[in-house]
């Protein structure tokens, strides 16, 4: 089975497209923007620019919000990046982290989300949304629209499809009813990718939706090196990061054994967001070795190429492959970055 290998980029001004035309040339299938306005520079703009650049390349958020823009302006903005590409957009929607913490708030709620995918999903198709709160009344037009929708949306080609990135039962569930491809943040355990596997095809299948009607994936830490300690420090910031995403209120979700859960316990009393995905950041002491080689792919390349295709195995068709942390050491990153690409990219490649 010949899967897609993400890779993600950050749209600083000057780098979108550097990165894009690395990332094809290396051989990966797409790469996913952040979208943290606070942290990053836009990530549409930043596609756009990466689109000009590459020819191939699958180009999508990593991931936007509810909460930042509303739903027909995410649509137009996506929609746009894949007219301008030929087609080649995913839309990457998560209930929101890092760019909402920088304004204060938490997550959307899931009602919340759900709200925004379905009227996303309808501009994304061409489909009319209801206004919320219309004001438009009192303005005393002759002519005014009665609901809202994407005028030309026809232009920029097939629609967008969406991506959840999801770590809980319920954003599983939603996704697996709202969108075309769900992306699990659980982690790289076999167990943990498995329950978020049969959560999604459990919904399906209570909705009367067909279980190969959707495209299932993971955001999945990997570090290609021979010294797994060495590994181990340059994941750290981004695995404490995405081992918060598995006990964000708190509880730990999915199956977790308990020193799993103490570990994931630990990460979320010691998480600083001021330090978000950083090597060296307080919330890396919280991780043990012993988690870190169950919730990563780390280590030397065959053995990374044994442990993605396990993944691939339990029904995976693309992985997001997050790399060496921000602030880690700059010439062991650009080591492993090296190694993955020569040694790892290509083995997964043969599927």
């Amino acid at each position: 089975m010949t899967v897609e290998v993400w890779t993600m980029g950050v749209g600083l001004p000057g780098m979108a497209a550097r990165q894009a035309e690395r990332a094809e040339a290396a051989g990966f299938g797409g790469i996913a923007m952040v979208d943290s306005q606070n942290l990053a520079g836009d990530p549409y703009v930043a596609l756009a620019v990466a689109a000009r650049a590459t020819s191939t390349l699958r180009l999508a958020t990593g991931v936007t919000n509810p909460v930042t823009r509303h739903p027909a302006v995410t649509a137009a903005a996506i929609a746009t990046v894949h007219g301008e590409s030929g087609g080649r957009a995913v839309l990457g929607i998560g209930r929101g982290d890092s760019a909402l913490a920088h304004l204060g708030q938490a997550p959307a709620p899931v009602a919340t989300f759900e709200r925004y995918l379905i009227a996303l999903q309808a501009y994304l198709g061409g489909g009319a949304v209801d206004f919320e709160d219309p004001t438009i009344g009192t303005l005393g037009l002759a002519g005014a629209p009665v609901d809202s929708r994407m005028e030309w949306i026809g232009m920029a080609g097939p629609k967008v499809p969406v991506s959840v990135a999801a770590s809980g039962p319920k954003v599983l569930a939603l996704a697996a009813r709202l969108a075309e491809r769900v992306t699990f943040a659980v982690g790289a355990d076999p167990e943990r990718v498995a329950w978020a596997r049969d959560t999604v095809n459990a919904a399906r299948r209570e909705a009367g939706l067909p279980a190969d009607g959707v495209s299932l994936g993971a955001y999945v830490n990997v570090v290609a090196h021979p010294d797994r300690d060495v590994a181990r420090e340059l994941a750290s910031g981004g695995l404490a990061s995405f081992a918060r995403f598995s006990v964000m209120h708190g509880q730990p979700t999915g199956p977790v054994d308990a020193s799993t859960r103490d570990v994931l316990t630990n990460v979320h009393a010691a998480y600083d967001m001021t330090h978000h995905t950083r090597a060296g950041a307080a919330q890396t002491a919280a991780l043990t070795p012993e988690f870190a080689e169950r919730f990563a792919v780390l280590g030397p390349p065959a053995e990374c190429v044994a442990r993605l295709q396990e993944l691939v195995g339990l029904g995976l068709d693309h992985l997001m492959v997050i790399g060496p942390s921000i602030g880690a050491d700059r010439d062991q990153s650009n080591d492993a970055h090296r190694r993955f690409a020569a040694e790892v990219l290509p083995a997964l490649g043969e599927g």
